[in-house]
């Protein structure tokens, strides 16, 4: 596969006054919200390829983990946890409410929220998958090298932590 490393920046047109705006201080070998996506679309098709024959995809998989862990959290909380606007979260939660892996329930102490619950048919699904993911994991690790890998987790674990401020 070949992957194109042209930057967005590269398009921008000249402004007036001869400049690129504020690209003008940023070469277009620096566009890091590029690399980000193409990084992301990356990694999420090789962990796709790996979930497909449990029927998840790494968004989903990723879904039923955080419910296994935290059982009856409201929709926008899951949300802000896997940085995810509530649309989004309930488009990619109807396929596993559909298939019975995940049941969305009223809060008893306030009939206006959902909480959402992982069934044991969606423990199931977890658990027979989580060898999958693991088989991801290792291939983009040995992709990567094990420093680098390391290293990558860390750099993103910063970054997360200082954007989502």
């Amino acid at each position: 596969m070949q992957i194109v490393s042209t930057c967005i920046c590269s398009y921008f047109s000249p402004m007036s006054d001869g400049s690129l705006g504020s690209a003008a201080t940023t070469p277009p070998s620096a566009c890091t919200g590029v690399r980000i996506r193409k990084v992301a679309r990356l990694v999420s098709h090789i962990f796709d390829q790996h979930l497909e024959p449990h029927g998840l995809t790494v968004t989903q998989f990723g879904l039923l983990g955080q419910l296994k862990s935290d059982d009856g959290v409201g929709i926008g909380m899951l949300a802000e946890r896997m940085v995810m606007d509530p649309t989004s979260l309930t488009r990619t939660l109807r396929p596993l409410e559909r298939q019975g892996f995940v049941r969305l329930a009223h809060d008893p102490r306030d009939r206006r929220h959902r909480r959402l619950h992982l069934t044991p048919e969606g423990r199931a699904v977890y658990e027979a998958a989580r060898p999958a993911w693991l088989a991801g994991q290792r291939q983009i690790d040995q992709a990567l090298g094990g420093t680098d890998a390391t290293t990558l987790n860390a750099l993103l674990d910063r970054t997360i932590e200082r954007l989502a401020r």
